[in-house]
């Protein structure tokens, strides 16, 4: 028995660059040839770089559980007017990456109303699933982009891109902030007004203000809700400095990191050795990296049930996989964990949907679900693996 921790120093240029091969190969956003198709996702496979189709939109719809949700299409110039504000139903892909406040994020997390930026792709082939109902029958073009591959509010948008809103003027009276986008001493378009509500939550430090502490010239991070019905839209929430950022985004952080505990890390199955009963496991991206640091962490404590038979060597970093569903849900992971030592943990090169980082476990029992690019989850011998709330678990739905 061994375990070794090994870091590939794999550079991640890929043989050409991905938005250079997405631009020559199929349609994208950036390259909008009406005789090139958009990428079809593959089985089993990430998609390359640049190959999602950007919408934008608000959360009016959530199924937390099965990771499916409604937005409401932003307008643009490109639609009719019959077209406005249809929605689009989408599912979070496997490998799809949520984030809110600037930090990793569940679907229950973000709540209704919110402005969102969203990465999609096409539906399968044999998708012949309704669009959601409209009137007249109508549909938003995008209603066939119901794949998502990423979801963000504007406060992470923004910040990912490093920009922030220049308040350019107040008016309480009439209930409205002016605001421009600004990066790196640059303004980015022109400035628009947003409505304010009785209730905007305006933040400052570790404590609420209210409407009055906001100035102009000050650089703030906002996030919307009915973007483009009625202008701009209306601004529910505004950070007014770096500290009520910071504390906002390590707050959601740390739900993130408590979500993830208690539901394991979730990723595929590369390979399997029936003989030898090691699974090869790649794990997703939209995970904090300091949570792959945990797999190290050693607990001497036999393992015992469920994994049938226990683990070579107790002083060794170890874990249990649990079998999962295409929306992340497990069926019992109490009781239906099987696994034993780590044998390897290797850190390969990140890319879209994908942590980079694979481990290879050693197994007492292989299940059925064990098998190459089925879903599971793993849970480091460290974490407590806990019931979770009876409708996260699919164990007798079957």
């Amino acid at each position: 028995m061994y375990f070794a921790l090994t870091c590939f120093l794999i550079c991640c240029i890929s043989a050409t660059n991905g938005d250079e091969i997405a631009s020559q190969t199929f349609r994208t956003d950036d390259n909008v040839d009406k005789t090139l198709a958009w990428y079809q996702l593959k089985q089993g496979e990430f998609p390359p770089q640049g190959a999602a189709h950007a919408i934008s939109g608000e959360l009016i719809r959530v199924d937390h559980l099965e990771r499916q949700f409604y937005l409401r299409v932003d307008r643009d110039d490109s639609q009719q007017r019959g077209i406005w504000d249809l929605p689009i139903d989408a599912t979070m892909l496997p490998y799809g990456a949520i984030y809110y406040h600037g930090a990793p994020a569940a679907l229950q997390d973000i709540p209704l109303g919110t402005h969102l930026h969203g990465l999609f792709y096409r539906k399968a082939a044999d998708d012949k699933s309704p669009p959601p109902p409209g009137p007249y029958g109508r549909a938003t073009p995008d209603v066939d982009f119901n794949r998502c591959f990423e979801l963000e509010d504007d406060f992470s948008h923004n910040a990912r891109q490093q920009r922030l809103w220049r308040i350019d003027a107040v008016d309480l009276d009439e209930m409205s902030l002016t605001a421009t986008l600004h990066k790196q001493g640059q303004d980015i378009g022109l400035p628009l007004r947003f409505d304010l509500l009785s209730h905007t939550r305006v933040f400052l430090g570790n404590r609420m203000e209210d409407l009055n502490a906001m100035e102009p010239g000050t650089l703030v991070q906002l996030n919307i809700t009915w973007a483009t019905l009625y202008g701009p839209g209306r601004v529910s929430d505004v950070w007014l400095d770096e500290s009520s950022r910071q504390l906002a985004s390590h707050q959601q952080l740390m739900r993130h990191h408590n979500h993830i505990r208690e539901r394991g890390l979730p990723g595929w199955v590369d390979a399997v050795d029936d003989e030898s009963q090691v699974v090869t496991i790649t794990f997703f991206g939209g995970v904090d990296p300091k949570l792959f640091d945990e797999l190290t962490g050693i607990n001497e404590e036999p393992q015992g049930w469920p994994f049938s038979a226990g683990e070579d060597d107790p002083k060794a970093p170890k874990g249990g996989i649990a079998v999962a569903l295409e929306s992340l849900m497990t069926y019992d992971p109490v009781n239906d964990r099987k696994g034993g030592n780590i044998l390897s943990i290797t850190q390969g090169c990140a890319e879209p949907g994908s942590s980079g980082i694979q481990i290879k476990v050693k197994c007492g029992m292989l299940l059925e679900g064990f098998r190459p690019r089925r879903i599971v989850r793993f849970y480091p011998a460290t974490w407590k693996v806990q019931a979770l709330p009876r409708e996260e678990q699919f164990f007798g739905r079957e």
